[in-house]
């Protein structure tokens, strides 16, 4: 955005409010706020050591209809092949330009084709890696960029994620706190996606319908250190 349109629409919000700029110690306040976001509360499920944490997450993500396989680096590869020729899928995907996904041996598996980039409408399977997992909830979070396309979490019938077992983390607020760190004041990502299971609606006739605004399968690989 623009810094012209964005002060457009500041201008705006303060014409409907019937005051102007900040000032003084109101503005001395919400700058300090800003700076130091205060913490919201913490589930006290999710406070746990590591390698518990790393289970609970899984725990809840099956909860939720997500398959997860708990595998080593060097089983990446294997274990996506193994999956899709499990559920009778093509032996294709189209994969996040990742530097991290890049990093696994993928040539190993030669009837593996990989497509890297945006997500297609005729992609049936993504592969893409998360910037966290959430413990408390077996939810996965994306953010967006140039080696993460926001398509693939959404077009793909199919999606297959590796996540570290070093980002799972407790509750949602340590995900702020890292995207904080990572991307810097002013420079969060333009899209942060949580998913929590495959897509799925209950809108008609209260009857779960898999696969309603994007994938019908969610498939975690949790990599092991």
């Amino acid at each position: 955005m623009s810094e012209t349109a964005r002060s457009q629409i500041l201008d705006g919000i303060r014409r409907s409010l019937h005051r102007g700029e900040l000032s003084g110690a109101a503005r001395q306040a919400v700058d300090a706020r800003l700076a130091t976001p205060p913490r919201g509360p913490a589930i006290a499920r999710a406070a746990l050591p590591p390698a518990e944490k790393v289970a609970l997450f899984c725990q809840w993500a099956e909860f939720n209809n997500t398959t997860i396989a708990r595998v080593a680096g060097a089983e990446v590869a294997g274990e996506v092949a193994a999956y899709l020729a499990r559920n009778n899928l093509p032996a294709e995907a189209a994969m996040a330009p990742s530097p991290q996904l890049d990093g696994y041996d993928w040539a190993s598996q030669g009837m593996l084709s990989l497509r890297r980039g945006a997500g297609r409408g005729s992609d049936q399977v993504s592969i893409t890696g998360a910037f966290a997992g959430i413990a408390e909830t077996g939810t996965l979070v994306m953010a967006s960029g140039p080696d993460h396309p926001v398509t693939l979490n959404l077009l793909p019938d199919t999606h297959i994620v590796v996540l570290r077992e070093a980002d799972v983390v407790g509750g949602y607020e340590e995900v702020w706190t890292r995207l904080r760190q990572r991307y810097g004041k002013d420079r969060m990502p333009r899209t942060v996606n949580t998913i929590t299971g495959p897509s799925r609606t209950a809108d008609i006739e209260q009857t779960i319908e898999l696969g309603a605004h994007g994938p019908r399968r969610l498939h975690i690989l949790v990599v092991r250190e």
